[in-house]
């Protein structure tokens, strides 16, 4: 029997994302509450077991963007939702959802299904840098390929899902990045993990502690600290920077859902505050969410302290997965978001790639229009 849809709350939303063992920090009822400028709903999915009961196999937050002058909506499911994407059914879980989204006034879906394609290894991607031949980590031939994936974007496609927008220069998306760096956790112990580190990161590791580099948690009061260092990363690499609030909306949010969801790391030298991060966990999955630092005494590599502890508290509690999230797709040393990649890579994890986000236009007009419009932003 196929599954029906209908809006839930978000206690039972919530209740569901705790019965799996990853989804995604974007899929949880408390995200909502960190974007004021979209309507958020949660829905789910049911079916009945061997005896009738009622009983949810599958839920999804809905970010609703209004339209001025319009009265309608785009529909977001960043990085969602959280279905059975390997049944073969998805036209059973899609098409009472986009029913219900337009019963709901969207012109427009969009979404990220959670589904791997291709992984590779640390070393291949370092490999991959160093050749000048290799222009994009999209053209490098993968460690590993996930079974499924393929099936899944054939299965949309003859849906009548599109393909999301193209990625910008750098591989990054306007929405969830499509490729990140995951760094495994699952059956090794904290020396494995160390092990796997090369062997710069291992030395800035005992740089930092021989210097006396202290990391320490931070509360709701050491966000303007962190926002200090932030600015000043976003001004060095070139971003725009999201304003405080947005940072001390997010950390009363997810905390109110679940006090560890959000945590604040700061590192510390003489006196001074020199890099500090986010990290998020639901379930078993655990993400390096926001980074900043100071050009100042870099040579202590808080960085890599800040770093190190966050993968020292995932692991100790728990954690199957240290998600260091987005990373460039362009292997082209002149970029300035090389840098980064190879920070990452530095951890000795894997490359991952998303099949993508994928839209579907309920109102094919509108849909056209909108999109006109976001390019001209």
């Amino acid at each position: 029997m196929a599954p029906h849809l209908r809006t839930i709350g978000r206690e039972e939303h919530l209740a569901f994302v705790a019965s799996r063992p990853a989804v995604s920090h974007l899929q949880v009822p408390s995200w909502g509450d960190v974007k004021p400028d979209w309507r958020a709903e949660s829905i789910g999915w049911f079916d009945r077991d061997g005896a009738g009961r009622e009983r949810i196999v599958g839920a999804g937050l809905v970010l609703y963007r209004p339209i001025p002058r319009v009265k309608r909506s785009l529909a977001y499911l960043p990085e969602g939702p959280v279905i059975d994407w390997h049944d073969g059914g998805l036209r059973e879980w899609l098409d009472p959802m986009l029913a219900h989204l337009k019963a709901q006034g969207a012109f427009s879906v969009r979404m990220g299904p959670p589904v791997v394609a291709r992984r590779w290894n640390a070393e291949t991607v370092k490999a991959a840098i160093a050749d000048p031949a290799a222009g994009r980590l999209r053209d490098v031939e993968p460690d590993s390929r996930e079974p499924g994936a393929d099936e899944v974007v054939e299965l949309l496609r003859g849906l009548g899902w599109r393909r999301g927008e193209a990625e910008s220069e750098d591989g990054f998306s306007a929405g969830q990045p499509r490729y990140v760096f995951q760094v495994p956790f699952a059956g090794q112990s904290l020396e494995e993990v160390r092990g796997n580190l090369n062997q710069q990161w291992r030395r800035n590791i005992k740089k930092a502690e021989k210097a006396g580099v202290k990391v320490v948690e931070g509360d709701y009061e050491d966000l303007p600290a962190f926002y200090e260092l932030y600015r000043e990363t976003a001004e060095r690499d070139r971003f725009i920077p999201r304003p405080l609030g947005y940072f001390q909306r997010m950390w009363t949010a997810l905390r109110a859902e679940d006090p560890g969801r959000m945590r604040l790391y700061l590192a510390q030298h003489e006196g001074e505050t020199l890099s500090a991060a986010t990290m998020l966990t639901v379930g078993n999955h655990v993400w390096y969410s926001y980074g900043a630092s100071t050009g100042r005494r870099r040579e202590v590599q808080p960085s890599n302290a800040v770093q190190w502890r966050m993968m020292s508290d995932a692991h100790e509690r728990g954690a199957a997965v240290y998600d260091l999230r987005g990373i460039t797709d362009t292997l082209d040393e002149g970029n300035h978001l090389v840098g980064l990649l190879r920070f990452k890579v530095g951890t000795g994890g894997r490359a991952a790639e998303y099949i993508g986000e994928w839209e579907y236009p309920i109102n094919k007009v509108l849909h056209k229009a909108f999109g006109l419009y976001m390019a001209r932003r």
